[in-house]
C-alpha cells in the first residue's frame, strides 16, 4: 500500500470511485473513460458525474448501446498506449463483451509472448438488493476468476473502492472491477484526497478472533462483520476476512487465519454451485485439512436467477443465516 498523506474527505463508495477516477485523469491524459451515458449523464449511477465537464468528450466518451463493441474498442485503446476504464451499466450486461475479455483481453499478452498487453479496467456494479430486475442483479464473478489473464478486484467499503480502483488502472493486465452497488451509498468512510493505491491480490483482517474464520467480499463484509459482532456476544469470536481481490486470491491469509481458527464459514451472494466459495474450500483442503475441527460452511444465493424484489431478501444471504452457519460449525 502506498503512503497517504492525513487530509482525507467522508465519502461513499461511488463517489470513491469517481474520486478515483478524477484523481488518474488528472494525472494521466492517456487515461480514458468509455460507456453509455457516462458523460453528460454521469452513469446510471453518476459514478462519472462531472468527469466529461472536467475532461471534455474526447476522454469521457458516450458510446453507443454495445457492450462488445466498447470493450473491442478498448482493447484497441489499451494495446495503443491508452489507459481505458470502460463502465459495464451492470454486470449482467457484460455478456455480449464476454468474446472479447475472454478471447482477446486475457490472452493478447501471451499470445504475443509480451511484446503486447492489455492496461484495461472494466467497472462493473454488481449484485442484488436494490429491487432492479433479475439480469441488472447478478453475481457472476466466478465466471471470470476461472480465466486466467484478467485480475478480479471487489472493494466493500469508499477507502478500500478509490485504492484499488487506482491500482486496477496502473496495472499492465486487464481488471475486471466489482463495484457492490446495493453498498454504493450505504454508508460513508474517511478517504484520502491525494493519490493512494490498495495492493491488488491482498485481503483484509476486518475483525480479529480465535474460534472461525469469516470469509467473504465485497456487499457480504459488512453482514459478516454485524453476523461477527452479534456472536461474540455469546463469546464466539471470529475472524473476519474481506478477500477484496478474488482472483488472485490471498491464500497465505486465508491458511494463516483458518489454521488459527480451524473452522470457516464463507458467505456469497453469488449461486452455489461452481461459486467461488468451492474453490476457498478446495484452497483451505489444501492448505489446512489437518487444522480443520468441523466441515467448511457456505451461506450462498440460491441456484436460481435472482428473483423479483418480493423475493429478493429470501434469495440473498443474511445475518441469521450466517450466524446459524457459525453456531454448524462450532457445535459439530
Amino acid at each position: 500500500m502506498s503512503t497517504i498523506t492525513a487530509k482525507t474527505q467522508k465519502l461513499s463508495i461511488v463517489q470513491a470511485v469517481t474520486d478515483g477516477l478524477r484523481t488518474v485523469m488528472k494525472e494521466q491524459e492517456e487515461v480514458l473513460v468509455l460507456g453509455e451515458d457516462v458523460g453528460k449523464n454521469g452513469g446510471v449511477f453518476r459514478a462519472t458525474e462531472g468527469l466529461q465537464e472536467q475532461f471534455g468528450p474526447d476522454r469521457v466518451i458516450d458510446t453507443p448501446l454495445s457492450e462488445s463493441g466498447i470493450v473491442g474498442t478498448a482493447i484497441g485503446l489499451a494495446i495503443n498506449g491508452f489507459l481505458p476504464v470502460v463502465e459495464m451499466q451492470f454486470l449482467g450486461f457484460i455478456y455480449p463483451a464476454y468474446e472479447q475479455i475472454m478471447t482477446h483481453a486475457t490472452r493478447i499478452r501471451m499470445r504475443t509472448l509480451s511484446h503486447f498487453h492489455v492496461p484495461l479496467v472494466i467497472r462493473a456494479p454488481y449484485g442484488a438488493g436494490v429491487k432492479a430486475p433479475e439480469i441488472h442483479s447478478d453475481s457472476v464473478e466466478a465466471l471470470f476468476t476461472h480465466m486466467p489473464g484478467i485480475k478480479v478486484v471487489c472493494p466493500s467499503n469508499p477507502y478500500d473502492a478509490k485504492g484499488l480502483l487506482i491500482a486496477s488502472i496502473d496495472d499492465p493486465d486487464p481488471v475486471l472491477f466489482l463495484e457492490p452497488m446495493r453498498s454504493y451509498r450505504a454508508f460513508k468512510d474517511e478517504v484520502p484526497t491525494d493519490r493512494y493505491t490498495v495492493e491488488i491480490g491482498k485481503a483484509s483482517l476486518v475483525e480479529e478472533g480465535t474460534d472461525l474464520t469469516l470469509i467473504a467480499w465485497g456487499a457480504m463484509v459488512p453482514l459478516a462483520v454485524k453476523a461477527a459482532q452479534k456472536v461474540r456476544e455469546q463469546n464466539i469470536h471470529c475472524d473476519v476476512l474481506d478477500l477484496r481481490t478474488l482472483y488472485p486470491l490471498d491464500k497465505e491469509m486465508i491458511a494463516e487465519s483458518v489454521q488459527k481458527t480451524g473452522r470457516a464459514v464463507i458467505v456469497h451472494e453469488a449461486h452455489a454451485t461452481s461459486g467461488l466459495g468451492t474453490d476457498i474450500i478446495a484452497l483451505i483442503q489444501d492448505t489446512s485439512f489437518l487444522y480443520l475441527k468441523s466441515p467448511i460452511q457456505r451461506v450462498t444465493g440460491f441456484d436460481v436467477p435472482v428473483p423479483f424484489y418480493t423475493l429478493e431478501q429470501h434469495y440473498l444471504p443474511n445475518e441469521d443465516q450466517i450466524i446459524e452457519a457459525i453456531h454448524k460449525a462450532i457445535q459439530f
